[in-house]
């Protein structure tokens, strides 16, 4: 039978090695933030550069303390954080948010991340995103990014729901629904346009056009329908 001091210290222990791991993915968790920078952004040109003047750097810099303190319950602190860092960055984190490693948010400005969404390791996320929810029901109500997604300017995913890995969302889109690994979502609301997964994340220009393509089909039906006119109209 073991006596209460030994207990306790086993504990102590316990809690040590949980703080020591806690530091550790924290910092790992920094430090691979700043390297994924040199592999997204060609302009980056050295470490101190990223250090001072990307927003995205400060913004998951100051979430991940303030997420630390929500999951400690600490009071009005956390909240705080994260108006601080809306106020310096333009980009607003709830400290609820759960962000993986390796997460680049591009520019930044007027990104908006609500308190129970999820984003993936390596997600690139680019300015005027908004990962939020449709309504004012309680529980898990923001969406959940998987692995290596791409996000571009301006698109809304709105509601509890999952972006698979890999997935590319094109500027300006709204999705709504569940998008599946490997595909390429585009439009209002979100279609999907792309399944084989083939193609640079980062060339948006490249994306396809669903309302075009439709259109332009649309046109090639009724010229072939004036020219089935035509030729009845010679009889």
């Amino acid at each position: 039978m073991q006596q209460p001091l030994t207990i306790n210290r086993e504990r102590e222990r316990s809690d040590s090695k949980q703080k020591q791991l806690s530091v550790n993915i924290r910092q790992t968790n920094f430090w691979t933030d700043l390297k994924i920078i040199f592999d997204r952004d060609p302009a980056a040109n050295n470490w101190l550069e990223v250090l001072i003047c990307y927003p995205g750097v400060h913004a998951l810099a100051l979430h991940r303390v303030a997420n630390w303190l929500w999951h400690k319950q600490v009071p009005l602190l956390p909240r705080f954080l994260s108006h601080l860092g809306r106020f310096l960055t333009g980009i607003e984190i709830h400290p609820g948010a759960t962000i993986g490693k390796g997460v680049f948010i591009d520019h930044g400005m007027g990104v908006v991340i609500g308190e129970t969404a999820i984003v993936g390791d390596y997600c690139l996320i680019y300015q005027n995103v908004t990962l939020g929810g449709t309504g004012k029901q309680t529980g898990k109500r923001h969406p959940t990014l998987e692995e290596n997604v791409v996000v571009g300017a301006g698109a809304k995913i709105l509601g509890n729901i999952n972006i698979g890995n890999d997935v590319r969302v094109g500027a300006g889109s709204i999705v709504l629904r569940d998008v599946p690994d490997d595909c390429t979502v585009v439009g209002i609301p979100g279609r999907i346009v792309s399944r084989s997964g083939i193609g640079c994340p980062l060339e948006h220009g490249k994306l396809p056009d669903p309302e075009a393509h439709i259109i332009r089909s649309l046109l090639n039906r009724i010229e072939s329908l004036e020219q089935n006119i035509q030729k009845l109209s010679t009889y």
